[in-house]
């Protein structure tokens, strides 16, 4: 082991982070750089691949040169934005085409037909996941029938998620995907080691550009040491959401957390059991190690802080983030306004990809701080749903452990408790994805002897409790659940 300390990348989806740990937890340095976001027609939403690569290592450069050296880092943990599709030359290592991200919906006609052919429940029973366009297989599919060089490359073609693009050039050309990721693409059974054969030619993907499926903690290759000044094992790896879980430590059968970002996901811990939804929630691969897994249940939200980037770059209600929470407290409700924040769809519990938002209740007595209270309360009211949908799929939750850029409005974590009707609690640090990248890498070089050992990673918590009364609480219920009724109604 060269060092003790914990590198992280963290690549979501509006910027790229690299943080160095200590290993109890503190952070030391962080870089990070904002990603550019393209729009090129509605329902399209990409990346440039280049550019996530390039910020990428720029950051764990910075990181690497303020602790003093490469030699002082023992293991590198990569945790990232689920779902987006790289497809990329393995002879050149140059991407074809610009990077789908999740939030992308140009694959809704695929999965109609998909449902349509009676698919849905195949899928569902074998992967865990519902038909979407968020999911990355009707991406790749797209990739192949719209991207001429796709097909031409043959088995030069590479697809993968981002981590397989960053393992790809961290190696200089090591093609792995760890499990937790591979469960998000609707081509690995939740069971299943590998690949599944039946599932690869629904979607009509080929094997040979898919990569290898690896453990989420344990050493599963080198950094190219010409690139980082050494070889430093990756030991890390996972999906945002489930290193955010492993960072809140939901190591526990029924824990839950809910991360507030760009989207919002909520997972519970359902341990060695095969996850099982008849509330269409998402089953997923928490972990794996020794090829071993834990798995979650999952809900999805599409909007949640870019909803508060919407207000601020496109309505122009609010001038920056923080006000948002002012505003709200301005007025003492919403007015009667109502904002079913569908910008991007419908997530779980009700999985409407075409579904557009909803912004209802309007007077000449509204101001702008009712329709950022309404746009705000929304938040709260999407996990509502999704708490009835666990607590129907035998997960009710207990508590809601929350993180996430949106979590640190106080604001935000006590209307949650309000209209939840439970305990939420908030750590210190609310960063919680890389803390559960760096509780992986730490274990996977042997730095902690198992992630529970790893929880002495971690600080201190806020707890917010209920305090609304009731009859604010069912009326705002009310209000929501007739919107969300009549928008789903109206779509036919």
């Amino acid at each position: 082991m060269m060092g003790e300390h914990i590198l992280v990348i963290d690549e979501g989806t509006t910027s790229t982070r690299a943080i160095v740990y200590a290993p109890d937890g503190a952070i030391l340095h962080v870089a990070q750089a904002e990603l550019t976001q393209y729009y090129p027609e509605p329902g399209h939403v990409e990346h440039d691949a280049v550019e996530i690569w390039d910020k990428t290592l720029a950051c764990a450069r910075a990181v690497i040169a303020k602790v003093g050296g490469a030699d002082r880092i023992a293991a590198l943990g990569i945790t990232n934005q689920r779902e987006t599709v790289v497809a990329w030359d393995r002879s050149t290592g140059a991407p074809i085409t610009r990077a789908i991200v999740w939030q992308d919906r140009r694959t809704a006609a695929q999965c109609a037909q998909l449902r349509q052919a009676g698919h849905e429940a195949m899928l569902q029973a074998r992967t865990g996941l519902v038909i979407d366009p968020y999911f990355s297989g009707t991406k790749m599919r797209w990739i192949l029938d719209n991207v001429p060089e796709a097909r031409a490359l043959g088995d030069r073609l590479a697809l993968g998620t981002v981590e397989s693009w960053l393992v790809w050039n961290l190696t200089g050309g090591l093609h792995v995907s760890d499990a937790s990721n591979a469960s998000r693409t609707q081509l690995l059974a939740l069971d299943g080691p590998d690949w599944d054969e039946d599932l690869l030619a629904l979607f009509g993907v080929p094997r040979a550009a898919l990569p290898r499926v690896v453990d989420t903690a344990g050493i599963v290759g080198h950094c190219d040491a010409a690139l980082l000044g050494a070889p430093i094992p990756i030991s890390g790896l996972a999906g945002d959401q489930q290193a955010a879980t492993i960072g809140q430590h939901c190591l526990a059968i029924g824990d839950t957390k809910a991360t507030f970002g760009t989207g919002a996901f909520i997972l519970t811990n359902m341990g060695p059991k095969l996850p099982r939804s008849s509330h269409r929630l998402l089953g997923t691969v928490l972990c794996q190690q020794d090829g071993q897994r834990m798995y979650a249940l999952e809900g999805s939200i599409f909007v949640a802080g870019s909803l508060i980037k919407w207000l601020r770059d496109e309505l122009g209600v609010i001038r920056t983030a923080a006000e948002s929470a002012d505003l709200a407290r301005a007025v003492p409700d919403n007015g009667g306004v109502l904002f079913v924040p569908a910008l991007a769809g419908l997530g779980a519990p009700h999985w409407k990809p075409d579904a557009t938002g909803v912004l209802t209740g309007l007077t000449q007595g509204t101001s702008r701080a009712h329709i950022v209270r309404a746009a705000m309360e929304s938040l709260a009211h999407q996990c509502h749903d999704l708490q009835a949908a666990f607590a129907a799929d035998g997960a009710a939750w207990t508590t809601l452990r929350i993180d996430g850029g949106m979590s640190a409005n106080d604001w935000i974590a006590q209307d949650l408790a309000d209209i939840l009707a439970l305990t939420v609690e908030r750590p210190a640090d609310t960063e919680t994805t890389a803390l559960g990248a760096a509780m992986l890498a730490g274990v996977g070089v042997g730095i902690h002897a198992s992630l529970e050992g790893a929880m002495t990673m971690g600080g201190a918590l806020t707890r917010f409790t209920p305090g609304s009364g009731a009859g604010a609480r069912s009326t705002r219920i009310a209000l929501w659940q007739d919107g969300v009724r009549r928008l789903i109604e109206g779509m036919g």
